[in-house]
């Protein structure tokens, strides 16, 4: 009998299969059992009738319960009334285990803390399943389009000496006898080292951010996508951006329409991602900000609601580049066109979902970069070897960090982050 997944049904339509797997949904007509299994890769319906198996079979069917693991075996044939169009006829069962207890997310209603307590089992939703296989998909994509652009991987360390980001929202450690180490808020200092080797290169890894955030778009802990590339200027920056999310949009449209179903995704919305992406100034941003009633002056940061507001104007991803130094992070370079800003970008998803992509041109400059590092109040002996990186062949350079979370909940259409990845850690939440 050959190896068999339920998303592989259409091949193998008037063969005997074999299906391992876990009950999803049990009824009984009297004479007749429906059972839906699921194997990891689909669901689909099996049909036990009493005249065609063993007595001793079909009464054992009588005990299966929700999540009941078992071995199937049957004749597969297509079926356009079973869910998915097809079904197993089915010759034998071999039980593995059925529950002491009942399943404890049943098919009422169940409320997000009792969801999120037992998030370890709501991982085997038709809902979850949808959205983290396409969490999967996203992340297999985006790597290929990076190796595809020749981009070389840099796995950078997770305990670091240096501050990438805010001192405030760091999580740290003791480190031996070397003082405080801190969980990683980004790799991206690392990946401007190992640019000046590779010229591209990327990473992809948990990072950490210890912020006391309650928004439906933050997580303690979430993976990143960084970007690093040599002689790269901002424009070419935003341009790796646009290519990169086109890609990917394009393709997880082709190979995972099954899922984006199952969340009833408006896909026509994902269909118009196409290139060129809107891109505008912080100072326009400001304005339009403005005329929509928000109080805001010049110099304030664009908050989660402000980008929501700006987003809706837009049926694409939107660029809005070039905020004010004082509020940007120690490492972007000065706007040579007007020194109270930075050469930097934000990328805001379409449909509310805001900011998915943060990036800049870093400061190449010794001397600036010193002096922004003493304005932010950090010290330069911690960045040393940083700083040896504009002494010893600097170049212009420039980079970017992508929030897989964010990019997964625009893309299946998600109203929170926690969705997002299979055991999120928020500030008030870190079992299972």
């Amino acid at each position: 009998m050959a190896d068999f997944q339920i998303n592989m049904a259409a091949n193998f339509v008037g063969k005997m299969v074999k299906v391992m797997g876990w009950i999803r949904h049990i009824r009984s007509s009297g004479s007749i059992y429906f059972i839906e299994v699921r194997d990891g890769y689909g669901e689909i319906q099996c049909v036990v009738v009493k005249s065609e198996v063993e007595e001793r079979l079909f009464k054992e069917c009588a005990e299966l319960k929700l999540e009941s693991s078992l071995v199937v075996e049957g004749l597969l044939r297509e079926e356009k009334r079973a869910p998915g169009g097809y079904e197993i006829f089915v010759k034998d069962i071999q039980i593995i285990n059925i529950p002491d207890e009942e399943y404890p997310i049943s098919k009422k209603s169940h409320g997000i803390d009792f969801l999120m307590e037992h998030r370890h089992l709501w991982l085997r939703s038709k809902r979850q399943w949808a959205i983290l296989r396409i969490r999967s998909e996203l992340e297999r994509i985006l790597r290929e389009y990076f190796y595809k652009k020749d981009f070389v991987l840099i796995d950078t360390p997770i305990l670091t000496g240096s501050i990438g980001e805010s001192a405030g929202n760091l999580f740290e450690t003791d480190y031996f006898d070397l003082g405080k180490a801190y969980l990683a808020q980004t790799g991206q200092l690392y990946l401007e080292a190992a640019a000046s080797s590779f010229k591209k290169v990327f990473c992809f890894g948990p990072t950490f951010r210890a912020e006391k955030s309650k928004t439906r778009r933050h997580l303690t802990e979430f993976w990143m996508l960084e970007a690093e590339v040599a002689f790269y200027d901002t424009n070419d920056n935003m341009d790796l951006q646009e290519d990169m999310i086109s890609y990917v949009i394009d393709e997880v449209l082709r190979s995972r329409k099954n899922e984006l179903k199952i969340l009833e995704r408006d896909i026509k919305k994902l269909e118009a991602i196409k290139p060129p992406f809107p891109r505008i100034s912080y100072d326009e941003a400001i304005e339009i900000l403005k005329k929509k009633g928000f109080s805001i002056e010049w110099g304030d940061d664009i908050g989660g609601d402000e980008e929501t507001a700006i987003s809706t104007n837009f049926s694409k991803p939107v660029f809005i580049y070039n905020y004010p130094g004082t509020i940007k992070a120690f490492y972007m370079k000065p706007n040579p066109e007007d020194d109270r800003t930075v050469l930097c970008d934000d990328m805001l998803a379409p449909e509310g979902y805001g900011e998915i992509i943060g990036g800049s041109q870093r400061d190449d400059d010794y001397n600036s970069l010193i002096k922004r590092i003493e304005d932010f109040g950090l010290d330069p002996d911690k960045y040393d070897w940083y700083l040896d990186l504009r002494k010893y062949g600097s170049v212009p350079h420039s980079g970017f960090g992508l929030g897989l979370e964010r990019l997964v909940s625009w893309v299946c259409g998600l109203q929170h982050v926690r969705e997002s990845i299979a055991f999120p850690r928020l500030i008030n939440r870190i079992y299972p």
